[in-house]
């Protein structure tokens, strides 16, 4: 197996430059791939500035910085692309963010909608993050999309924990990537202890 490596979502933010300190702790703590970047509503000026904040801590630590949605503006905010929510989301960005951007493909309700995005080149798939509502599939079926994706196709997956516990579940069906979602942000032990804590599960599933 190859090297597997943390991808982390940010909470909704509306001050990011608030949130400076926090994600530069967390991205010392572990092997990080990517930030996805979550933005409260506001003016699309006010949108690139605060995208703008975020990607000179994470990129700087060559961490790719991806914007949750919001394709139209992750080139002018200097954003590495943009992760999409469902597949019609997903096709509609692909102009924007092609050839230079990465483009991610998320909230797949089947394994058809995942196979449309691997065929219109996704940079990646994402099973298991929670819908608008909060609600995701049962954590048995996004082990079982995981595998059926990492033994059939090359284009990257990712699995989304929504508690440390599930971090070694998820590396051992093969996925890429596991995505920790916003709880770290909140997690008791604070963020950079979640993410050390991962990294070592990560390690300990390839070694198996």
């Amino acid at each position: 197996m190859t090297r597997q490596r943390l991808y982390l979502f940010t909470p909704v933010l509306n001050d990011p430059a608030s949130f400076t300190r926090e994600i530069e702790a967390a991205l010392g703590a572990g092997d990080i791939a990517a930030v996805l970047l979550r933005l409260a509503d506001a003016d699309e000026r006010a949108l690139i500035n605060r995208a703008k904040a975020v990607a000179a801590s994470v990129q700087r630590r060559d961490v790719a910085l991806l914007i949750d949605g919001r394709a139209g503006i992750a080139a002018r905010a200097g954003a590495d692309g943009a992760h999409l929510h469902g597949i019609e989301a997903f096709a509609a960005a692909l102009a924007l963010l092609k050839p230079d951007r990465i483009a991610g493909a998320g909230g797949l309700r089947s394994r058809h909608d995942a196979m449309l995005a691997g065929e219109a080149n996704a940079d990646y798939v994402m099973f298991g993050e929670p819908d608008s509502r909060g609600r995701r599939a049962r954590f048995e079926e996004v082990q079982e999309h995981l595998e059926w994706w990492a033994d059939l196709l090359e284009i990257p997956c990712i699995g989304y924990a929504t508690e440390l516990g599930e971090v070694s579940v998820l590396a051992r069906t093969g996925a890429d990537f596991i995505a920790l979602g916003d709880w770290i942000w909140t997690h008791p032990q604070g963020a950079p202890a979640v993410i050390a804590a991962a990294a070592e599960n990560l390690g300990e599933s390839v070694r198996r």
